[in-house]
């Protein structure tokens, strides 16, 4: 539906230059939202993988297992999508005291990024609404170490931004300007509290995105606040139990109809073609979950019936494989807190997990400290992001 202008300019002064900003109208969308015929179906087909994703823990022995690298990967994809290039295996070093391939700025932001949504559902399971104090408190956490520090942690913008273009007048889009974000902010806080009326957990999700990265509050680390709203509100919400809903993956492959679609709802005030393209993320991106959930459970099972080759250390060997499903990449010492065994024991076995049956890799080539990864379970967990 095409309802015109969801906002309106204003002038203002970016970088020296005079431009017009944006300023969304609070939500609802109003005409109401059309949901009707193909969004209809799609919705109740995105409503079907979200409850196939929130009963992972049925695929699974432990969904925690799983969780640990999934929210990982998300870390990755929603950072690469700001520019930095930490892999998966680059972030899970780090936080072995290992040194990553790439600067570490890029894995500390990265990390920061899990420390942020883990913060973010802490803090919704003592009970704390999605509010101003909560963002920010997120905001902080993603901004604790690498780039981030010097860029207003915490803390709403006090400046005119623009988005693309070298300068403001040519950008893709200006924002609101700083007097205008508060209550802007406020207008949102209210609709994802269902003030004054109800909406749909799934259909909040979607409209807060959009606004959000309209608002643009923040000097940095928009984007990435913005894609962790959406598990939020369904964690919030008891959609999900567990934060395994991650878009960043299908952002990615589809960006340039993602940034259209933002515009398009604000110059048209097209959602529903807007809504079309998020519950397409949401089926996609939790069929994907779990089929990847699916394909590790399927591994290990696999890797321990390989274990009998090993004789006498496939016990020990089995108690490693469960570890590294928990942690896939790890060292000795980590191996030894999280099985009990000894150092010696488990050299013996990493080398005949590594030599023999090739299910383990040593990554530092190193003699001492060396750091062993599950390769096939990083390789699945990576599938979808190639």
């Amino acid at each position: 539906m095409h309802r015109g202008i969801t906002g309106f300019y204003t002038p203002t002064i970016a970088g020296g230059i005079a431009c017009q900003a944006f300023v969304p109208a609070p939500l609802p969308p109003q005409p109401a939202l059309d949901i009707s015929g193909k969004l209809q179906t799609r919705l109740n087909e995105a409503l079907i993988a979200l409850g196939r994703l929130d009963a992972i823990s049925t695929l699974l022995p432990d969904a925690k297992l799983f969780l640990y690298s999934y929210v990982r990967k998300e870390a990755v994809m929603s950072s690469q999508i700001e520019g930095t290039q930490s892999s998966l295996s680059d972030l899970m070093l780090y936080e072995m005291e290992g040194v990553p391939g790439v600067p570490m700025d890029d894995v500390q932001e990265v990390s920061c990024y899990v420390n942020a949504l883990t913060l973010g559902v802490q803090r919704i399971r003592e009970g704390h609404p999605i509010s101003f104090r909560l963002l920010t408190e997120v905001h902080q956490a993603l901004m604790t170490s690498g780039r981030g520090t010097q860029r207003g942690p915490g803390e709403f913008r006090r400046n005119q931004v623009w988005i693309g273009g070298h300068r403001a007048d040519e950008a893709s889009f200006v924002p609101p300007p700083a007097n205008h974000i508060a209550d802007c902010w406020a207008a949102l806080e209210q609709f994802i509290n269902d003030v004054p009326e109800q909406t749909a957990p799934v259909l909040k999700a979607a409209l807060a995105h959009v606004q959000f990265e309209t608002i643009h509050p923040f000097i940095d680390g928009n984007g990435r606040i913005g894609r962790l709203l959406i598990p939020l509100i369904l964690v919030e919400a008891g959609v999900l139990k567990e934060p395994l809903l991650y878009l960043s993956v299908f952002f990615k492959r589809h960006r340039d109809t993602y940034y259209r679609l933002l515009q398009q709802v604000r110059t048209d005030g097209d959602w529903e073609a807007w809504l079309l393209f998020f519950v397409d993320a949401i089926a996609a991106t939790a069929n994907q979950a779990v089929a990847t959930a699916q394909a590790l459970n399927q591994l290990l099972a696999q890797d321990k019936l390989r274990l009998a080759a090993l004789g006498r250390l496939s016990g020990s060997a089995t108690q490693i494989l469960d570890a590294l499903f928990a942690h896939p990449i790890a060292n000795i010492g980590a191996l030894v807190t999280a099985t009990g065994l000894t150092p010696a024991t488990i050299g013996k076995a990493l080398d005949a997990l590594q030599l023999e049956l090739g299910i383990v890799h040593e990554l530092t080539g190193q003699k001492r400290n060396r750091v062993y990864a599950y390769r096939a379970y990083i390789d699945i967990l990576n599938q979808e992001t190639q």
